[in-house]
């Protein structure tokens, strides 16, 4: 005999037994599986073993354009930094290589990690990239090195990160 049944429990979760598929968000990312090796004709980056790392690319290699390349050819960042404030004006250069030190060592193990454009306005820099993480990282250097107020902002459907740093 069995008590009465008990209502679901929608707070802590319901059914376990169903199948969600995972959102891929990102337009960029190859829906295919990419034959192996695959070589970028504009960078040189290699596609090997399931990531893009930079290898010197085998004769019989595939040319495709890497993600980075191809948001640098349409134009579409990943993320965006936004620089302002009389603090940026005073140290621009030392923030500048500040920010160019972070992306090269970021580069030089992640070859989809690059800065795009910068652009000054004014009221500041507005600089792109072709990987939200790297934006995030060096707004977050820029905080460490040198305080001030950083703000992260991603879209609803976590394509685009735009990030202010403010000093």
């Amino acid at each position: 005999m069995t008590g009465p049944r008990k209502p679901a429990d929608y707070l802590r979760g319901g059914r376990r037994d169903q199948r969600f598929r995972e959102l891929d968000h990102d337009p960029y990312h190859s829906k295919l599986k990419l034959k192996e090796p695959t070589a970028c004709p504009e960078c040189g980056a290699v596609f090997h073993e399931g990531r893009w790392s930079w290898a010197d690319a085998p004769a019989d290699a595939h040319e495709q354009l890497c993600p980075a390349c191809q948001r640098v050819r349409d134009r579409v960042p990943a993320a965006f930094l936004t620089l302002r404030g009389e603090f940026l004006a005073e140290h621009k250069d030392e923030i500048m290589h500040l920010i160019h030190n972070y992306e090269e060592r970021e580069r030089a193990e992640h070859p989809l990690k690059r800065i795009m454009d910068t652009q000054a306005d004014e009221e500041g820099l507005v600089m792109t990239f072709t990987d939200a993480h790297l934006a995030r990282g060096i707004g977050e250097a820029l905080h460490h090195a040198y305080q001030g107020e950083v703000d992260y902002h991603y879209t609803p459907e976590d394509i685009m990160l735009r990030v202010t740093w403010t000093r």
